[in-house]
């Protein structure tokens, strides 16, 4: 019932700016806490950034000070702007919706980032 579909990834040069968005479809868009994580090939899946249904913000030291997550609850909709971009924020970036109360988890299919001069 509950999807995620994302958009916004592709190829920028280091130093530039990109924004991914995520809409929630499916259920109440404010009953979700709203994360954006990243994969690099080989790596782990990390926490990038976090947000919750009330707009506290959480993100990770790598990306604290380029990276700003915000929420549209009228649109259902999670973005993550993304400046000053280095080769290192390279990878898979996923959407994540987590119930506040049912604590289930979704994710969306995943957008590439990809950051090469």
């Amino acid at each position: 019932q509950v999807q995620l579909v994302e958009s916004g990834g592709g190829l920028v040069q280091p130093g530039g700016s990109l924004r991914l968005s995520c809409a929630l479809s499916g259920n109440i868009f404010n009953m979700y806490n709203m994360a954006w994580y990243r994969q690099a090939p080989g790596l782990q899946r990390d926490l990038v950034a976090s947000i919750t249904s009330g707009n506290s913000a959480n993100y990770a030291d790598s990306v604290k000070g380029r990276f700003t997550i915000s929420r549209d609850n009228a649109k259902n909709t999670v973005y993550l702007q993304m400046n000053s971009l280095k080769s290192d924020d390279t990878a898979v970036y996923y959407c994540n919706a987590l119930h506040r109360y049912t604590r289930n988890n979704y994710w969306g299919q995943g957008t590439q980032v990809t950051v090469s001069a």
